[in-house]
């Protein structure tokens, strides 16, 4: 059977493991990072905590073949999502719904409601930019408020550009809600691994065929490899020496405290847009996992350009060097190299569509080889 090299042991490149050496094929791994997953990596701290190390991940799927594949290698805590804002002083609801809004605005929220609902219809989501074009001034002053407390200095920390300033699939992310539910997403499975997302990675890649080497740079040792069919999870740029320019990525730096008290805040994730913090969220990571424990550890989130890798900066300029790059890298197609994943495609990839991803891959390439 063909060798198959994967670069990254995130969750995209554990998915394509796990699917080729199920059918028979000899799979190497390799990773610059000391642990598999990527970004999803957690572990249980001294105080027996399961920590997210790189920020909280939070599983969430219409994709029920995704979300039966996945329960082959875990059990499922059932974690719904749901975040607050300290706005004004108060623990609200985010995204912004109809419940956020009697909790910021009650002398008006009945009538606003009206209005939200005659417009849009109840139950839909509004982008935040959409909202502010319009053209009823009650509403417009709604949306120029919505925008000042929750989006604007988000926006700021989060990507150093105000919300109109980034692509509108950014924004679009979180929208405004016109209903009240609470949750922050709306997909039909939603969880958490019930042991964490690195045992559920560690029983993928138990088999055989796969063979996985941590604390290993490709670009150092490419010319030493030998493969069949290569997929590459890494950023794309490096692979090809940045002959195009550098992409820009927005970091994270995480900083953790354990504090001796059972509980920190109302809720698992509570945001901060205030520009007056300059961490964007706190994560009290046992209300994730469901955990029982007379301490809890919380984590900050302080975005900006240092850190470990995030998010694709999803501008003109860089969606323009990506274009380049991508080029490049279609054409390696005919020598079975193939690009995969958020960094190698640059693109704003939830987990679950990762996996999706992966899962297509294989099962195309199978047919061709």
């Amino acid at each position: 059977m063909k060798k198959i090299l994967i670069i990254g042991a995130g969750i995209t490149g554990i998915t394509l493991a796990e699917r080729f050496a199920s059918k028979g094929y000899n799979v190497l791994i390799l990773d610059k990072r000391n642990h598999i997953g990527g970004n999803c990596y957690d572990f249980k701290n001294k105080y027996g905590i399961l920590v997210h190390k790189y920020g909280p991940h939070i599983f969430h799927t219409s994709f029920k073949e995704v979300w039966d594949y996945l329960s082959q290698f875990t059990q499922w805590f059932p974690y719904v999502h749901k975040v607050l804002g300290y706005i004004d002083g108060k623990f609200v609801p985010i995204p912004f719904n109809l419940n956020t809004l009697y909790q910021l605005i009650p002398e008006r929220a009945k009538r606003l409601e009206k209005k939200l609902i005659e417009n849009f219809g109840y139950g839909t989501k509004i982008p935040i930019l959409e909202l502010r074009k319009i053209k009823d001034q009650e509403l417009k002053n709604l949306a120029d408020f919505i925008y000042k407390k929750i989006y604007f200095g988000y926006s700021k920390k989060q990507w150093g550009k105000a919300p109109e300033k980034m692509d509108p699939s950014i924004t679009a992310r979180v929208p405004v809600v016109i209903s009240r539910d609470d949750r922050y997403f709306h997909d039909k499975y939603q969880g958490i691994p019930k042991e964490g997302y690195t045992k559920m990675f560690e029983r993928m890649i138990k088999n055989k065929n796969i063979e996985i080497r941590l604390n290993t740079d490709f670009q150092k040792i490419k010319e030493k490899i030998k493969y069949d069919i290569m997929f590459y999870t890494g950023p794309i740029d490096e692979f090809f020496n940045f002959k195009f320019g550098k992409l820009k990525y927005r970091c994270l730096k995480m900083k953790f405290k354990t504090l001796n008290k059972e509980s920190y805040q109302p809720s698992a994730q509570v945001n901060y847009p205030d520009l007056k913090y300059k961490f964007t969220r706190i994560a009290e990571f046992k209300k994730y996992s469901g955990q029982k424990n007379s301490k809890t550890t919380i984590g900050f989130e302080y975005p900006g350009n240092k850190g470990f890798v995030g998010w694709p900066f999803l501008d003109e300029k860089n969606k323009e060097i990506f274009q380049n790059y991508w080029k490049e890298a279609e054409k390696l197609k005919k020598e079975n190299i193939y690009f995969i994943g958020r960094l190698a495609e640059f693109k704003y990839y939830n987990m679950d569509q990762a996996v999706k991803n992966a899962l297509n891959m294989v099962e195309n390439i199978t047919k061709i080889i």
